[in-house]
C-alpha cells in the first residue's frame, strides 16, 4: 500500500511496483490508509508511508498500525523529504522498519520491501 498525499509520488511509486508484478492499493492520506486498512480482507504485504499528509500524518498512522493487532505484524517503510535526525528517531520509535528519504532510489526500495516483506518482483 502506497499512503501518500502527492498524486505524482502515488502514480510514480504504483507504477514501478506494478511494472515488477505486484498488486498495488493507494491511499491519498492518512484517513483513507487507516479506513481501508480496517475495510481489507487481504492486507498488504508492506506499507509505504509520507509523513506529511492533511487530515492523519505518517507518524499517527503508524501508532494506529502498530496497536492494533490485525495490523501491527505489517512492515512500514516510511518515504519522505524529513530526513533530518529527529523525525527518523520518532518514526523508529514508532515502531516503523525502515526510514527512507525522498527522492527515493528505486533498487533501495525494492531491496527494503524484499527484506522486509518476501515480495519480489515477478520474474
Amino acid at each position: 500500500m502506497v499512503i501518500d498525499d502527492s498524486v505524482t509520488v502515488r502514480k510514480v511509486t504504483s507504477r514501478l511496483l506494478e511494472r515488477l508484478g505486484m498488486e498495488v492499493v493507494l491511499a491519498q492520506d492518512g484517513v483513507d490508509a487507516v479506513n481501508q486498512l480496517n475495510e481489507m480482507e487481504l492486507l498488504p504485504d508492506v506499507l509505504l508511508l509520507d509523513i506529511e499528509m492533511p487530515r492523519m500524518d505518517g507518524f499517527e498512522v503508524a501508532n494506529r498500525v502498530r496497536h492494533t493487532a490485525r495490523l501491527k505484524h505489517i512492515p512500514i517503510i516510511m518515504i519522505t523529504s524529513r530526513t533530518g535526525t529527529k523525525h527518523r528517531e520518532r518514526a523508529l520509535a514508532l515502531g516503523v522498519d525502515d526510514y527512507m528519504g525522498k527522492p527515493y532510489q528505486e533498487t533501495e526500495l525494492l531491496e527494503k520491501i524484499a527484506a522486509l516483506s518476501g515480495v519480489t518482483a515477478a520474474q
